[in-house]
């Protein structure tokens, strides 16, 4: 039988150390998250964007109470046109009073009897000339003249004409009544027997 030599202390420290180099340090592993937080990012702007197209962001108020509706059609992108009982709004900006609800004959071409409402024209002009612009440089967005009317429902049938006639008067043909998703007031089917 072979000699078997007994190792030194310093000896078994060595072979020790040469073991442990072989193995990496444990290290712990966890859970990347960050890739299913980029998922989530992209879903969050997916549902943001599906829900912006479905529903305008109106603010009621005494001045401004929308009516109801069955209807079911989705809102296109538009310019947003808003009557209160105080105030005529294109896109977000005042453009003039109103008296109750009603436009002064001050302010309509024509006076009293007129239905064409200069300021308002005025400004649909501006919108229609920057809209055709932007159209003639960009053919997938052609001009279609559309307009989106948020009204009380108390406004007046007179001022609700002379709006629609001066939004016809200005290249806006293409009309979409805002109203509210309700449906108290809509008949019940028959039931089958």
């Amino acid at each position: 039988m072979a000699d078997v030599k007994q190792a030194s202390a310093a000896q078994v420290k060595a072979a020790i150390r040469r073991k442990v180099k072989k193995h990496p340090e444990h290290t712990e592993e966890g859970l990347n998250i960050y890739p299913m937080m980029d998922m989530m990012t992209i879903i969050l702007v997916f549902l943001i964007m599906q829900f912006a197209e479905e529903s305008v962001d109106i603010m009621q108020s005494e001045d401004l109470q929308i009516p109801t509706s069955i209807s079911r059609e989705v809102v296109t992108d538009a310019l947003a046109i808003q009557i209160t009982r105080a105030d005529i709004l294109v896109d977000n900006r005042r453009v003039m009073g109103l008296r109750n609800g009603t436009v002064d004959p001050s302010q309509k071409q024509g006076g009293a009897n007129g239905f064409l409402i200069t300021p308002l024209h005025s400004e649909m002009t501006q919108h229609r000339d920057r809209l055709k612009l932007i159209a003639q440089r960009n053919p997938n967005r052609p001009f279609r003249g559309s307009v989106q009317i948020i009204a009380d429902r108390r406004t007046p049938f007179r001022t609700l004409s002379e709006v629609i006639y001066t939004m016809g008067q200005a290249e806006f043909s293409e009309l979409h009544f805002i109203v509210l998703q309700g449906g108290t007031n809509a008949p019940t089917p028959p039931r089958g027997e």
